[in-house]
């Protein structure tokens, strides 16, 4: 696998996890995520694992429907790809 490929990733990974976890902290299903977003629910779950790449106009749909920007989301994933590299490191 080449460095860039994991790089995508890494922050594929990150972003479902925040957006995993928006949705739990304010407690709706992924159904209830996907109806708010006009997705699919399967689609979403992919998103969460890190098994999809989502667009921008995407992620914005998403957001919305978690009512947090979309810089935020990114904010915390790039928090999480640091983080695990700085454990990786020690």
């Amino acid at each position: 696998m080449r460095k860039t490929d994991h790089k995508q990733e890494a922050i594929l990974t990150a972003l479902g996890e925040a957006v995993h976890q928006r949705r739990l902290n304010l407690g709706i299903s992924q159904q209830e995520l996907a109806d708010q977003s006009e997705l699919h629910r399967t689609y979403i779950s992919d998103i969460e694992r890190g098994a999809r790449n989502l667009t921008v106009s995407t992620l914005g749909r998403i957001a919305t429907a978690l009512d947090v920007s979309p810089s935020k989301l990114f904010r915390q994933a790039e928090e999480r790809v640091l983080g695990d590299r700085r454990e990786r490191r020690r």
